[in-house]
């Protein structure tokens, strides 16, 4: 990520708006931008499949029960306005094929793969995607409610506006009480 451009652009913006970047208040807000849009947008840098790779390690189990997780907190940026994507929770359910993720592996996966420019629908695709080749499995299924503040604080200002996503892959498709487990309650 090129945080000087950053720097420089933030720098033009503020101007553009007709402040003052050189006033006391704002003397370090370019700084403080790059920086922030350097942690808060790490996902760019990977691929689905780099991400698959630092967040798989997997354990042996003699089973193949249902992994199910629930109310992972995320947040990320829409891409179509630069807004907060916020109060997003994610619930991820796979049908292991004789290994299981970490736990906090698949916290890890939904928290990198947030951190993109993006839309919702495409992030639910992107954590299916990297579960199922992290577990080794087609069975997967993702949830995810969020509230996006370019329909909260902007626009038609509909502050109480929720929008839920579900991604369903292998078994998961065509049976419904699978899909009940990653429904939202």
């Amino acid at each position: 990520m090129d945080t000087k451009a950053i720097e420089y652009h933030v720098r033009g913006i503020l101007e553009a708006i007709g402040e003052n970047p050189d006033r006391e208040g704002l003397l370090e807000t370019p700084e403080r931008v790059a920086r922030m849009l350097e942690e808060v947008l790490e996902g760019i840098k990977y691929s689905n499949h780099d991400i698959a790779e630092m967040f798989g390690k997997t354990f042996t189990v003699p089973n193949n029960d249902v992994v199910v997780m629930k109310d992972i907190t995320v947040f990320s940026y829409c891409e179509h306005h630069f807004a907060l994507m916020y109060d997003m929770k994610v619930n991820v359910a796979y049908i292991p094929r004789g290994k299981v993720l970490g736990l906090s592996k698949i916290a890890r996966i939904c928290d990198m793969a947030a951190k993109r420019l993006q839309l919702q629908e495409k992030l639910g695709n992107d954590i299916a995607e990297i579960i199922s080749e992290a577990a080794g499995t087609p069975d997967v299924a993702v949830a995810i409610t969020g509230s996006h503040s370019c329909m909260t604080a902007r626009g038609i200002k509909n502050v109480s506006s929720q929008t839920l996503t579900q991604t369903f892959r292998g078994k998961f498709k065509n049976d419904n009480d699978l899909k009940l487990l990653v429904k939202f309650e």
